[in-house]
Parts: C-alpha cells; sequence; structure tokens
C-alpha cells in the first residue's frame, strides 16, 4: 500500500527556517512504497528487445555417435536441429556423456562447425581448441585452452555428468571433441543443459 511522506527540497532551507521572502515551497512529497518487479529482459542500444536467458530445465543437444574406434575422435552435439552449443548469456554447462565401453576419454571444447557463424564471422576454423584468458592467470597476457581434459575415467553405459563452471561463458558457437581411449570400439551418447 503506497504511503507518502513530506520532505524539504535542498533549495528551501531559508523557508524552513522561517523566512517568508522564500518565493519556493520547500516541502516535497516523497512517495515511498514497495512493489516487486520482474525483469524478462531489456531493449538494446540498437532498440531491440532482447528476452533475459533462463537455464536449460532439461538436456539437449542428444548425439549418438555408433562403434568410434579406440583412439577415434568425435564431435558433439551433431544433430540436424543442434550443431554447436551458444553460451551466449550463460555462465556453466553440465554435459553428458554414456559410452557403452568403460575406460578413458578425451574431452576438449572445440570451436563449432565452420557451416554457422560465430558471430558475424564465417568460416572459423572448425574443431580447433577455444583458447581464452583465465582470471586465475591475471597479469598473464597468454592465452590457454579453455577446457581440455586428456584423461576422463567414464562409466559403462550409464550417464556421466559433469559440469564445467564459467570457464566457458558467452562462447557462440562451440562443440565437444571427444576421444575414445577406452581400448577398444564404443557407441558414445552426449547431451549438454547450460545454466545462467
Amino acid at each position: 500500500m503506497p504511503s507518502k511522506r513530506t520532505g524539504f527540497a535542498p533549495w528551501s532551507l531559508t523557508r524552513e527556517a522561517g523566512v517568508l521572502s522564500a518565493t519556493v515551497d520547500g516541502t516535497i512529497e516523497v512517495p515511498q512504497n514497495v512493489q516487486p518487479t520482474l525483469s524478462t529482459g531489456f531493449v538494446d542500444y540498437k532498440g531491440n528487445w532482447q528476452g533475459a536467458k533462463s537455464s536449460d530445465e532439461t538436456f539437449i543437444g542428444f548425439t549418438k555417435h555408433l562403434v568410434v574406434a579406440n583412439g577415434g575422435t568425435v564431435l558433439a552435439p551433431a544433430t540436424a536441429n543442434i550443431d554447436f552449443i551458444d553460451m551466449t548469456g550463460f555462465n556453466n554447462i553440465f554435459i553428458a556423456i554414456n559410452p557403452s565401453n568403460g575406460g578413458n576419454f578425451a574431452i576438449e571444447a572445440v570451436m563449432g562447425p565452420d557451416t554457422n557463424s560465430f558471430a558475424n564471422l564465417n568460416p572459423v576454423n572448425p574443431a580447433s581448441t577455444i583458447r581464452v584468458s583465465l582470471p586465475s592467470r591475471l597479469g598473464d597476457d597468454s592465452l590457454d585452452k579453455a577446457f581440455s581434459d586428456t584423461q576422463e575415467a567414464l562409466v559403462t553405459d550409464v550417464w556421466n555428468i559433469f559440469l564445467i563452471q564459467t570457464r566457458l561463458a558467452d562462447q557462440k558457437m562451440m562443440q565437444f571433441k571427444l576421444t575414445n581411449n577406452s581400448g577398444a570400439e564404443s557407441d558414445v551418447e552426449f547431451a549438454f543443459m547450460r545454466i545462467v
């Protein structure tokens, strides 16, 4: 419920002191109320509406690669509808990998396919390692691999789920390169879920 209070304007100190020659009313009404607000986006500098991002509610981008040879690599996601991950406005990402043969896999964040644009740039160097300046190396001008796990032991026939925090935030076009180092052929399923 709104309420009002009266305050003195900064220019009216003489009026407050009782000098009658002051010609300006020294009181101003200050509305005081509390109401909830909800931000659903903003208007950018071009005047276009930009909706606020929200986290993915479920895993998406399901990709299944069949009979990946030992030492073989695949890129994911790689479906007809989703062939790269756009992390614009997202900070973190869950990735899930389900191999049919357990063992070591290398997992690396790479540039998406050259059939898509990175903002307005095309072509990109596809499957090349994404390189970033990491906050933990403040003062160091060198670029590091954004995410590169050379040896992750995956359990067979279950979803191995990993959370990657902040390292891949705002990447516009990205895939994961998965290398089968399990010692035998393996089917490999992949999915992801982005978190604001």
